[in-house]
């Protein structure tokens, strides 16, 4: 079989935005055909604090603490959960348009298919790396040594991860919101157990350009590609700069209920190798309003307010919640990998119990 010809763009040391934006603009302007399927290559030129699409700001993140850091908060256009980044972590960002013939159609089997890459890399520099559903690579079952999201954006099949050479245990629980000082010791200490980097693993760490090399070498290997370097187009450069791609550009806060005076709130978090949570405003046995967080992907991702406006006047029983679930999953052709319509429908359950 004949390789595609795609496009390699190395984008350097990029500031945070454009580390965990400008994706996007190749994404809108590989999706109308104006720009061909493309590898982009990358490391944050300073740190910043990422979240996934569907999380609440501050559940997740110390906000004081990153305003008095100077750390920017940006919200990728994926789901999953959040994160610190800094120039010790290579991107690799995968944009293809839906019609390419290597790229799988779900969500679950892209990231299987595209994750064996960073595995190979890392297999490659010594370390024995596995993949592990839904969107990770492990290191001995357990250690995650890279974080991936994926989904759809106009048209385009995107996937956006991590080969990590070091890491700031210290920062990343800092910057992560906990209950009390004493649980964020614990934390920072605990992080050592569960993820990990090629210089905690093998004392060592390639350079960005090695890591690059390697990811050039895997992604051609594995996607049946040629990579061939060039630069980004005007064309994306105006996207990126006139069309705003707001969701970064403003993070909101804490979405809220209100509670009027004759109801009550209900809120509950179920784990399902996503965390799903809910908050609920019930009046009379009724879902008067609806807010769905967690770390989950949902694909398209915009879709999720249309599941809460589809649940507000709901009956609080679950033959009725799990009808309106699934019939939003139906209407819209929604993708949740990991999460089906029962775990969704548990959840609100278990925050009306």
């Amino acid at each position: 079989m004949i390789p595609e010809i795609w496009r390699l763009l190395d984008l350097g040391f990029a500031e945070p935005y454009t580390a965990q934006a400008f994706y996007e603009a190749v994404a809108k302007t590989v999706a109308y055909k104006d720009s061909p399927n493309t590898i982009i290559l990358l490391n944050p030129s300073a740190p910043s604090v990422c979240i996934g699409f569907h999380q609440e700001l501050e559940r997740e993140i110390d906000v004081e603490f990153c305003r008095k850091a100077g750390l920017p908060i940006i919200r990728r256009g994926q789901g999953g959960g959040a994160t610190y980044l800094d120039s010790s972590q290579v991107f690799y960002q995968v944009v293809a348009s839906e019609g390419s013939e290597t790229i799988p159609a779900g969500v679950e089997a892209i990231f299987k298919k595209i994750l064996q890459v960073p595995v190979n890399v890392y297999r490659t520099l010594g370390l024995p790396a596995e993949y592990k559903s839904l969107n990770d690579v492990v290191v001995e079952g357990n250690r995650k040594i890279s974080g991936n999201g994926a989904g759809r954006l106009d048209g385009a099949i995107v996937l956006v991860g991590n080969i990590i050479l070091d890491l700031d245990y210290d920062m990343i629980g800092n910057v992560l919101k906990v209950p009390s000082e004493k649980f964020r010791d614990k934390l920072a200490k605990s992080m050592r157990e569960w993820v990990t980097s090629l210089n905690l693993e093998l004392g060592r760490a390639p350079t960005p350009d090695e890591a690059k090399s390697l990811l050039v070498q895997e992604f051609e290997k594995v996607l049946n590609i040629r990579l061939v370097k060039g630069e980004a187009s005007e064309e994306e450069k105006r996207v990126f700069r006139d069309e705003g791609l707001p969701r970064h550009r403003e993070l909101e806060g804490l979405r809220k209920v209100k509670i009027s005076g004759d109801a009550r709130l209900a809120e509950a978090d179920h784990k399902v190798g996503k965390m799903i949570r809910v908050t609920l405003e019930i009046v009379k046995n009724t879902l008067k309003d609806v807010l769905i967080s967690g770390d989950f992907f949902m694909v398209p991702e915009d879709k999720l307010p249309l599941l809460e406006e589809n649940l507000r006047g709901a009956a609080a029983d679950y033959p009725e919640i799990y009808r309106r679930v699934r019939k939003f999953y139906e209407d819209n052709k929604v993708e949740t990998p990991g999460v089906t319509v029962d775990d969704l429908s548990t959840t609100i359950m278990k925050a009306l119990k």
